[in-house]
């Protein structure tokens, strides 16, 4: 698994059109995301994040190499604003 992490600070006046577009966008997933999530900084109002785990490095590669703008970097482009984007490897997973 991998997890992408698109971060970006959103002008607090512009964060009903980062959240519209999620809402909006997010519905099919494209193939190759387990999950993804719209996350706010609970301490600074204009820190925001997309946090999107992916099966696999190739499924985010196949994404990739479609040539077409992701969709996270549209819902951030919606509300003004360009995120820049980590990819970090799984190494050990849990939960409940």
């Amino acid at each position: 698994m991998v997890v992408t992490i698109l971060q970006a600070e959103v002008d607090p006046a512009r964060a009903a059109d980062l959240v519209g577009a999620y809402r909006e966008g997010v519905g099919e997933l494209e193939p190759g995301i387990v999950e993804t999530y719209l996350l706010h900084d609970a301490r600074d109002d204009a820190q925001w994040r997309i946090h999107t785990v992916w099966a696999s490095l190739e499924a985010l590669d196949v994404m990739r190499a479609t040539g077409q703008t992701p969709r996270g970097v549209q819902f951030f482009a919606a509300a003004g604003a360009q995120a820049t984007l980590t990819v970090l490897g799984v190494v050990e997973h849990a939960s409940a």
